[in-house]
């Protein structure tokens, strides 16, 4: 057994080098937005009167269990565990999945991992690095955690620690497996974030139907084991077997199964072609490359929307005369009413979401060059612009299709102000497009940096979703370019910042292709 593992120390550590920024983000994002919010809960709902009417309310509010669950007490530590812990739970799964995709699938696709093979490295090394650098990663983010919240009580800061970090394990486990049946890191990556996907769906299920997070359906999904280990609640020590037990049968599966392929290889390959439909240009090629990309980010927004509309009239009644609570609302969707100003917020949520796709497709031209896949398809008639134009038209283009849908979404699930909300939806276009730009623009000049592009969509995101909670001055808010945003429906339509967006966008654009077209790639 040594032998299948010779080399998984120096992997390891190479891995853990070359995500020395991605996972310090992602770490402290997550960290950040748990460690943010008992200060946040304490001035919402400063009484414990206050805090025991809002455990009422939630009981009676199946809509918004959905989205946030049940609470199972009124301490500070309780409803801090209620309001971030199953989006804690998803975001740590978010970041195990992509560290081991991209430590095994990624570096198989891009013909790396053979290389290193071919020295000693052990037939499961790769696999082991992989599943180490997340455990890495979820074992510095429940650290942190238990650190700031251990103010809260020390068992509920510990359980909830482990909780989030069981979380990202098994998903971390689950991207292995996924990874195994494979052969693009592209569909890996699809199939796990749509296994994250259906444990939210389940949990959002089996919540709306219990107040108590007693559903089948919840204890169907991870995300419901980590409500139902009720941190700060009478904490059920015993939940943390499921995810101990989860992770190893799912790590024990992954090792089965990579040790009955040639590497490069996968148990479900890509059909061969030829190819249905036609290919005859650059932008063909890049539809049929993103298209399932653009289908699942389109089928999330439009569900997003039809969610969040219908969340609409129970939140409001939720917020009632509570005056911290509406004045976060307002900071984030306006000055205007309390319905709007919720619409305008959770408008601009799905927007700084937008952020993360339009990074994610423009980046997709710099896995096309890394990989060396760009190189034959630029070796005939296709100059370097009109590859990149496919791509960019597909990226923008479809940022503004989702948000589109969102607000379709907004109309089914709220059903009123349909021309409004639509329009506000539209409106956020303008400000992805600056960070979709801005991905361009790294990829022309600087494409080695290119992934720097994430950490400007997650600062946009952490700006604009912890920020208002933390009444940061408007100087912050401002470094977003959804800060400068017309606040709709609701509030007074200002087509100058929008104008200047888009103006900005454009520049973006027009730089990042003036400098690819004077670059060599960067295979």
């Amino acid at each position: 057994m040594s032998r299948q593992l010779a080399g998984t120390g120096t992997l390891l550590r190479f891995a853990l080098r070359r995500d020395r920024v991605m996972l310090p983000v992602w770490v402290a994002v997550n960290a950040l937005m748990v460690l943010s919010m008992p200060n946040t809960l304490k001035t919402l709902y400063a009484t414990p009167a206050q805090r025991a009417d809002l455990r009422h309310q939630m009981a009676g509010n199946a809509s918004l269990r959905a989205m946030v669950g049940p609470v199972f007490d009124d301490s500070l530590g309780a409803l801090t565990a209620w309001r971030v812990g199953v989006y804690a739970g998803a975001l740590a799964a978010v970041m195990s999945l992509l560290v081991v995709v991209r430590h095994t699938r990624d570096e198989e696709e891009s013909g790396r991992q053979e290389l290193l093979s071919s020295g000693a490295v052990g037939r499961r090394a790769p696999l082991t690095a992989a599943l180490l650098a997340a455990a890495v990663a979820n074992t510095a983010l429940c650290v942190l955690i238990v650190a700031g919240l251990a103010g809260q009580g020390t068992a509920g800061a510990l359980a909830f620690g482990l909780g989030v970090a069981g979380a990202g394990m098994v998903f971390a486990t689950a991207a292995a497996i996924v990874a195994q049946l494979t052969e693009s890191a592209r569909l890996a990556r699809g199939l796990t974030a749509a296994v994250l996907g259906a444990a939210f769906v389940l949990r959002a299920a089996g919540d709306s139907a219990s107040s108590d997070g007693s559903s089948v359906l919840t204890w169907l999904s991870p995300l419901g084991w980590l409500e139902n280990l009720r941190a700060f609640a009478a904490e059920r020590w015993w939940v943390l077997l499921l995810f101990v037990a989860a992770a190893a049968l799912q790590a024990f599966l992954a090792y089965a199964l990579a040790g009955r392929r040639d590497i490069g290889m996968s148990f479900l390959p890509t059909r061969p072609g030829p190819a249905a439909g036609r290919l005859g240009t650059a932008g063909a090629l890049a539809w049929r490359l993103q298209r399932g990309s653009v289908l699942g980010w389109s089928i999330g927004f439009f569900l997003a929307g039809v969610v969040y509309g219908g969340l609409t009239d129970g939140a409001a009644r939720l917020v009632g005369d509570n005056a911290q609570a509406r004045e976060i609302f307002q900071r984030m969707g306006g000055q205007s009413g309390l319905t709007d100003a919720f619409l305008a917020a959770m408008v601009g949520m799905l927007g700084l979401v937008a952020a993360l796709y339009i990074v994610s497709s423009v980046l997709r031209l710099n896995g096309e060059e890394s990989s060396g896949r760009a190189e034959p398809v630029l070796a005939g008639a296709v100059g370097q612009l009109r590859w990149a134009a496919g791509h960019l038209l597909i990226a923008f283009g479809g940022s503004a299709l989702i948000m589109l849908l969102a607000g379709l979404g907004f109309a089914v699930g709220y059903g009123r102000q349909i021309g409004p909300v639509l329009g506000a939806c539209l409106l956020q276009v303008a400000a992805v497009w600056v960070i979709g730009g801005l991905a361009v623009l790294l990829h022309g000049v600087l494409p080695r940096g290119a992934t720097a592009a994430w950490g400007v969509a997650g600062a946009a995101l952490l700006i604009g979703w912890i920020g208002p909670a933390l009444n940061v001055p408007r100087a912050v808010l401002d470094l977003s370019p959804f800060g400068h945003l017309p606040k709709l429906p609701g509030g007074h339509l200002d087509w100058t910042p929008v104008g200047v967006l888009l103006a900005l966008a454009a520049l973006l654009v027009a730089g990042g292709l003036a400098g690819l077209r004077r670059r060599d790639l960067a295979g």
